[in-house]
């Protein structure tokens, strides 16, 4: 009972920083961070150790597959040289870095151990990147690498952790390349077959599941059924979930009935939210845990961490500049994908923020080496909490400034609108032979009340496009329409209460309102 009333308290707490936030016009993940700082100090407020396996097993899934669920499969196939750039080379170069450098600074410990902390800090959190980005308004394609790296990295990093930690706890182990390829190809290669055979198995299940409510259920059941069967042989979790939500995502069109897919959207739009709220406030709330054991020295600690926290800033600019710009060297790649300007990369570098995935993946960290060799283990969780509290609040704070202050060039919403409103003349003008081929035998009434329904989607693309500042034909069509609508609702709640219709009648009436008034402000909001 008193572990849910904590759940309780911590979810609470989670969305009410998260309204403060929005309120204050700050980043919800930034000030859930500070707010579980903060929080940690507190005498009576209950102390937290998180579970690694919670982490990675319980949190991350729904999150990632979530993400995947969004991701554009075309835009994701067609960066995927960044993307793999950033998501593979970049964590292999900054793990191999800041695993020097903590060697350097202990050198009596085995370099496998300290390959192990750079595995821990070397990739940026999944929800962080996505979250700070998208709330920033960055460009679409810097948002489409950002997700992409952030789905693919903890990948790389956690196959590289689980090499790095048998080698310093096997006697006579070593980090050879015959075991990182090995470990590579069973956990990337069975997480790819684990993930298509999701895209398969759940597929077929969605496209036979007409109710919206099994939808709903099947959906949360997905991620953590690839995960466990990717845990059973062995196979990387991580990528199986990814390569599922992108397949299922992709033909989510032909899956799930419009009811299905309203209410799924609806659910995970919430689920993201919550465990958001949590994971960051949690992220917080282990200060108190992690600083408690610590007895180095303090300006040995100071020095090792400035240290690490300097890789790790440092090794994703001196690799994205190259791995940018040295590519496009080649014709046939600079010919499809001319060089960005040098803003580019310097918003890409500045948004590598760190988040609950190191954290778990710390805690995982052994207790001992081999032999049962004792090593600084708290010192290790201590340096992967910096990454995550300094990365995220200095970086993270700061990303709003530094893209306004290097004016990346916005996504151009008007050509957005000619696109969409040509797609939505071809969709206008099936949809108007689909109409001529059925409408025999129907009344004309209905035939002319579905014309005007297709003309009327179609003026709605191109009005997108008309002039700014005055009130087009349809924002007067739906704010007229939306005083219409709250007057029906008046009129049904009197009838309820006085008795002359059931609550039955009521909800049903509620309930078309609703999915109209929804479509209006989605309307409205274009």
């Amino acid at each position: 009972m008193e572990a849910l009333f904590q759940v309780v308290v911590f979810l609470a707490i989670a969305t009410f920083g998260a309204a403060l936030a929005r309120r204050l016009g700050l980043l919800a993940p930034i000030l859930l961070v500070v707010l579980g700082l903060a929080l940690s100090f507190l005498p009576f407020f209950p102390q937290v150790r998180l579970d690694p396996t919670l982490v990675l097993v319980g949190i991350l899934p729904p999150l990632l597959y979530v993400a995947a669920l969004e991701t554009s499969v075309p835009a994701f196939r067609l960066n995927l040289r960044p993307i793999l750039l950033l998501a593979v080379g970049l964590v292999l170069f900054t793990a191999f870095v800041v695993g020097t450098v903590v060697h350097l600074f202990l050198p009596d410990l085995p370099y496998a151990i300290c390959l192990a902390l750079g595995a821990v800090v070397a990739p940026p959190d999944a929800v962080a990147a996505t979250a700070v980005a998208r709330k920033v308004g960055l460009p679409r394609r810097i948002v489409t690498i950002l997700e992409g790296e952030s789905l693919v990295n903890d990948a790389t990093a956690l196959v590289l952790l689980r090499v790095a930690i048998v080698s310093a706890t096997v006697a006579g182990g070593g980090v050879g390349v015959g075991d990182v390829a090995r470990e590579v190809l069973v956990a990337t290669g069975g997480g790819i077959l684990i993930g298509l055979l999701g895209v398969v198995v759940f597929g077929y299940l969605h496209k036979r599941t007409t109710d919206a409510v099994l939808d709903n259920a099947l959906s949360l059941i997905v991620p953590f059924a690839v995960v466990f069967a990717a845990e059973e042989i062995h196979a990387s979790g991580v990528v199986a979930v990814v390569v599922t939500g992108l397949g299922i995502g992709h033909k989510l069109p032909l899956l799930m009935s419009a009811a299905s897919r309203l209410q799924v959207a609806a659910f995970w739009r919430l689920i993201r939210f919550l465990l958001e709220g949590l994971v960051f406030l949690l992220v917080g709330l282990q200060l108190r845990e992690v600083v408690r054991d610590l007895n180095e020295p303090f300006g040995f600690l100071a020095g090792i961490t400035v240290a690490v926290l300097a890789a790790v800033f440092v090794t994703r600019f001196v690799w994205l500049f190259p791995s940018t710009y040295l590519a496009r060297l080649v014709p046939r790649v600079r010919r499809r994908d001319p060089a960005p300007p040098v803003r580019v990369p310097i918003v890409l570098g500045w948004a590598g923020m760190r988040g609950v995935v190191t954290l778990a993946a710390a805690l995982a960290l052994p207790l001992t080496l081999a032999e049962g060799r004792p090593y600084p283990r708290q010192l290790f969780i201590w340096l992967a909490f910096a990454v995550i509290v300094v990365t995220l609040v200095a970086q993270g704070a700061t990303l709003p400034a530094v893209a306004r202050r290097l004016k990346l060039p916005p996504d151009d919403p008007v050509q957005d609108a000619l696109s969409a409103a040509a797609v939505q003349q071809q969709a206008s003008r099936a949809a108007r032979e689909r109409l001529d081929e059925l409408a025999d035998g129907a009344p004309q009434a209905v035939v002319e009340r579905l014309q005007r329904l297709v003309q009327s989607r179609t003026n709605l693309a191109w009005e997108r496009l008309g002039g700014a500042g005055r009130e087009t034909p349809s924002q007067a069509y739906g704010r007229l329409r939306q005083e219409m609508i709250d007057a029906e609702r008046e009129v049904f709640r009197a009838a309820r209460d006085s008795g002359k219709i059931p609550e039955e009648v009521l909800v049903r009436a509620y309930r078309d309102l609703d999915l109209e008034e929804s479509l209006l402000r989605r309307e409205n909001d274009e």
